[in-house]
């Protein structure tokens, strides 16, 4: 027995020599390693063995088995060695190729345009205050001074979100505007100062939420940035003045601004601002539509009944509100000529800013 184990040996190892693919040495194994290989045939043969007999051919035969286990793992390793040396010589890097720029993420337009708002109003002494974006429609029309069944309420088509309970006329909804972010900081503010308040200087940024048509120039969903001083001896020159600075600030201190009456419920008198073009400088172009103005923002003082309706007398305090789309604006200052590639997730648009 220990001659025929030594011949096994011998052979396998004879037949391993030659050897130089790996599919050539998976047969090697089966032939050799396998269960129908003569060594374990003598494995298989060993309870045939007389006591005597059975550990000395059991320990010869597992010692031809490592012998050949290990001969094979040496095998595989030279060839798996040797694969990695052809694959470089075949596949070699030129290092004096000019290397490739890694991209990088970038910031939405919207947020490069936001975050210039928040710079030219926080020098100017303005804070930030954030509301929540599902609303009341008491909160987001009726202390605004938007009574029910008001006509400027079809102006705003809102998102109304069902809930368990009969709110009746005060259902929940996706807020229209940030606006109601007014009333919430004045209610606070005077709980806060309930003798006397301090003057407020705020705005407040967010998402608001319409069901319109989507257009190139209309979304169901958009940034507003609303502003609000209140105090006392607040004048319309305050509000001009103040919105004139931004202007200045925001595109340049030559810049025309200019002020056009108009009408919103929470705001008496209201005015639509202006600037002239900076595109075309006044001439007319495509984006301005040829007049060489551009439309930026709502504003007006803040009406006594919303005065009212957020703590504060009337009779005593005076304020200022705005509101401005900066998408509105990032679309004037790049010629973006559709407003649903702001939330089209087009890397390729995003990328330019």
């Amino acid at each position: 027995m220990q001659d025929k184990l030594e011949q096994i040996q011998k052979e396998a190892l004879t037949a391993l020599e030659p050897i130089d693919d790996e599919k050539a040495l998976e047969k090697w194994q089966v032939k050799h390693l396998g269960r129908n290989s003569a060594l374990m045939e003598v494995f298989k043969g060993l309870g045939s063995l007389s006591k005597e007999e059975k550990p000395l051919v059991g320990q010869e035969a597992n010692q031809v088995k490592i012998a050949l286990e290990t001969a094979s793992e040496e095998k595989e390793n030279r060839l798996n060695q040797h694969k990695i040396y052809l694959a470089l010589e075949e596949e070699q890097i030129d290092v004096t190729l000019p290397g490739r720029r890694t991209t990088s993420g970038s910031l939405h337009p919207t947020t490069h345009t936001l975050r210039e708002i928040y710079r030219v109003f926080g020098d100017m002494g303005f804070q930030i205050y954030q509301s929540r974006e599902v609303e009341t429609d008491q909160y987001n029309f009726q202390l605004l001074n938007f009574p029910l069944h008001h006509p400027a309420r079809d102006m705003q088509d809102t998102f109304f979100i069902s809930s368990a309970e009969d709110r009746g006329d005060d259902p929940l909804l996706l807020r229209t505007h940030t606006s109601p972010g007014q009333i919430h900081y004045m209610q606070e503010h005077t709980q806060k100062y309930p003798q006397d308040p301090p003057p407020i200087r705020i705005i407040l940024p967010g998402m608001c939420y319409r069901y319109e048509q989507i257009t190139t120039r209309s979304e169901i969903q958009f940034n507003q940035v609303e502003g609000l001083a209140v105090g006392e001896g607040i004048t319309f020159g305050d509000l001009k003045g103040t919105l004139s600075n931004f202007a200045h600030r925001m595109f340049g201190q030559n810049v025309k601004t200019r002020f056009r009456a108009s009408h919103f419920p929470f705001t008496e008198p209201s005015a639509e601002m202006d600037v002239g073009c900076f595109l075309c400088g006044g001439e007319g172009c495509s984006v301005c539509r040829g007049a060489g103005w551009l439309e930026i923002l709502g504003c007006g003082m803040v009406h006594p009944t919303v005065l009212n309706n957020g703590g504060f007398d009337p009779e005593i305090y005076s304020g200022f509100a705005f509101g401005m789309g900066p998408e509105r604006i990032t679309m004037m200052r790049h010629r973006i000529e559709d407003i649903r590639y702001f939330w089209a997730n087009d890397l390729r648009f995003i990328d330019q800013f």
